[in-house]
């Protein structure tokens, strides 16, 4: 698995580890059902703290990119059906608060679109 961490960025390990494993993941070059690393051998690998790995394995999972399987260890979970129908739940929750709030449909929208920006800059 090809993971470097930057001591000197302004992102999180646990988040660079994160966003790596998952990027690896959509890409294929960790397809469905790879077994990852035991979170004390990646961290070992990385020159990290254990909890730093564990951080970034559960927000993964909390993510839906892998699945802990207990003593079976950490796999590659099918990303795009979980991903797509957990985007969609927090589309309908925000558009039906927003719509409680009194916000028009323009409006709402672009709340969404400045929110999305705003998120993927530092991507």
């Amino acid at each position: 698995m090809q993971i470097t961490v930057d001591p000197h960025s302004s992102v999180p390990p646990f988040e660079q580890v994160r966003a790596r494993i998952a990027e690896l993941a959509r890409e294929g070059a960790l397809p469905v059902g790879t077994k990852l690393p035991t979170v004390r051998g990646l961290a070992a690998e990385l020159g990290l703290a254990a909890n730093t790995v564990a951080r970034a394995y559960r927000e993964l999972e909390a993510d839906g990119v892998v699945e802990t399987r207990g003593r079976h260890g950490t796999v590659i979970a099918a990303v795009g059906d979980t991903a797509q129908r957990e985007a969609s739940a927090a589309a309908l929750d925000y558009a039906t608060r927003a719509r409680r709030l009194g916000l028009d449909r323009d409006a709402a929208l672009a709340a969404v679109v400045a929110a999305v920006d705003a998120a993927y800059l530092d991507v």
